[in-house]
């Protein structure tokens, strides 16, 4: 393929992009600095949540080497091509998107950024989404090439930055503020998650992850705190069982704290708050 050919076929890409995006009014991010945060659960919740307001939502998996939005869901099936275009699962009333979909269980995928980065463009350029409210993408944890496609390609208009309170969370959780500003993303919020533990038999609340880093963060960088998501034993095992605990248990307090959150990115879009 000569050089004329490849811009060609870029070009037609990012017009495929730009028609697939223009039918969604509301494209979120959610970032975390480092793994093991909890992002994924709020990426899925956070989609349940705006769902159960009357939203159409869409989760998009952009953690092309480590997807876990499928496992979350109790997706275990092949997608759907036809033709060039991708039919998304629908879960629950949420379309999803994973690379997992297209791998055996276990495979790993030693690929470099710019194979990533083509992936996720075809997510964006050739998956059906239709019409939507919000699709959220539920990022790698970093500050890596898929980063830089989905800021470039998507251009979302709200970022949320997942935080545990520890502050070796809190310091690279930091990194992905600045990485937002620097990408230009129009809203920042910061959400802390795993903060605190109810003990089911004293009802004391644990602070096992210490305290208010998220908020501390968010008061660092004039953000909104978005709010504290606890530590729920059933919130683990719903989502390994493939069941968002946002539906299974809409009264919990893991639940309460997503709605909250969603409420308030909510808010942000309907006010258009700067």
């Amino acid at each position: 393929m000569n050089n004329n050919e490849n811009n060609s076929n870029l070009s037609d890409q990012a017009i495929k992009i730009e028609e697939s995006l223009s039918k969604i009014k509301h494209k979120i991010v959610v970032f975390s600095g480092k793994g093991g945060v909890g992002k994924t659960t709020v990426s899925v919740n956070l989609a349940y949540s705006l769902q159960s307001e009357g939203f159409l939502t869409g989760i998009l998996d952009a953690d092309i080497t480590g997807p876990n939005v499928p496992k979350m869901l109790g997706i275990n099936d092949d997608l759907i091509v036809l033709d060039t275009q991708i039919i998304p699962f629908e879960k629950y009333g949420t379309k999803i998107i994973s690379m997992a979909s297209m791998i055996k269980n276990g495979q790993a995928l030693i690929w470099r950024g710019p194979m990533r980065s083509k992936v996720i463009n075809q997510f964006l350029s050739d998956v059906i989404w239709g019409e939507l409210d919000y699709l959220i993408a539920d990022l790698p944890p970093g500050t890596g090439d898929e980063i830089l496609t989905i800021a470039q390609q998507m251009k979302p208009d709200y970022a949320v930055v997942v935080t545990t309170p520890q502050e070796v969370s809190v310091m690279d959780a930091e990194r992905a503020v600045n990485m937002a500003k620097k990408l230009e993303i129009k809203h920042i919020g910061i959400v802390e998650n795993m903060a605190g533990f109810i003990c089911p038999h004293c009802k004391n609340a644990i602070d096992i992850f210490g305290t208010g880093g998220g908020k501390q963060l968010a008061e660092k960088y004039n953000l909104p705190f978005l709010g504290s998501i606890p530590i729920d034993i059933d919130a683990r095992k719903l989502g390994d069982n493939g069941k968002p605990i946002l539906l299974e248990k809409p009264d919990s307090d893991v639940s309460k704290a997503m709605k909250n959150i969603a409420c308030d990115i909510e808010y942000n879009f309907t006010n258009n708050i700067k």
